[in-house]
């Protein structure tokens, strides 16, 4: 019976919660989280075709890589969006695709390998770092930056049984302050001039437009938010949004393009 109540208060949370940020459009985006995914193929100058979901095609894409452009994966695992900026680079730059876990490094490095060329191949390096802690070692070194960060991914949670029942409203705000440290690491490792994708799967505001928010109270005259469209995207006051009770099943997946001024 307590694992049973425990079930019931963990899911009334979740939906309490989530009902007062989105109110009438909740059960509507709630129905559309519960249906299963529809991954696509992506190949684009890979040796095999690689299954995720379009919105994080899209998103990736909205980072503009160009040949010969130096960049970085923040948080990489499990390593779709990874391929997509590699094939951008299309032969010419370098990526380094970052995941502090082993296990999920081990993953990226198995996708990585199994899904492009040798050659370019040669131009991506996997490492370990603490993407909060980034600055600590390196600085003014990348062109772009895809900042996927850790998020509620709400999706997940609705569809585990055991994730709904330990579900509280201190999760989102603990992962915040993470994504947030994330995100100013970004900013001291991207280059003057160069760009920021700073994206997560998760609906709720705090670890999304908030995080933006926080970044030029914090750091006031060093980045300006670039505005970018995509196709099924809802402007938010930061950045857009991907939710799949508007986009055919796509998302959740919200994004912002960042440009570091000073």
């Amino acid at each position: 019976m307590a694992k049973r109540k425990e079930k019931l208060e963990g899911s009334v949370l979740f939906n309490t919660y989530y009902g007062a940020i989105y109110q009438d459009r909740w059960d509507t985006l709630r129905s559309a989280l519960l249906e299963d995914k529809k991954p696509i193929p992506f190949q684009e100058g890979l040796t095999q075709p690689y299954f995720l979901d379009e919105a994080s095609v899209i998103a990736a894409k909205l980072l503009a890589v160009q040949p010969g452009d130096a960049v970085l994966d923040m948080c990489a695992a499990p390593g779709g969006k990874s391929l997509v900026l590699a094939s951008c680079l299309q032969g010419e730059g370098s990526l380094v695709s970052n995941d502090r876990s082993s296990a999920r490094r081990a993953r990226l490095k198995n996708v990585l390998s199994s899904h492009l060329s040798e050659d370019w191949h040669a131009l991506t390096t996997v490492t370990a770092h603490d993407a909060s802690k980034w600055s600590l070692y390196e600085k003014d070194a990348y062109d772009r930056i895809l900042l996927d960060a850790p998020c509620s991914s709400e999706r997940h949670v609705l569809t585990d049984p055991k994730a709904l029942a330990i579900w509280t409203p201190a999760r989102p705000k603990h992962l915040a302050i993470t994504q947030f440290a994330m995100l100013a690491a970004a900013l001291d490792a991207v280059k003057v001039g160069g760009y920021i994708l700073y994206s997560t799967c998760s609906i709720n505001p705090m670890e999304n437009e908030q995080v933006i928010q926080k970044l030029f109270n914090k750091r006031a005259g060093r980045c300006t938010v670039i505005e970018v469209k995509a196709q099924n995207s809802e402007l938010l006051e930061y950045g857009s949004i991907i939710l799949p009770d508007h986009s055919e099943g796509k998302g959740p997946l919200y994004f912002c393009l960042i440009r570091r001024d000073a």
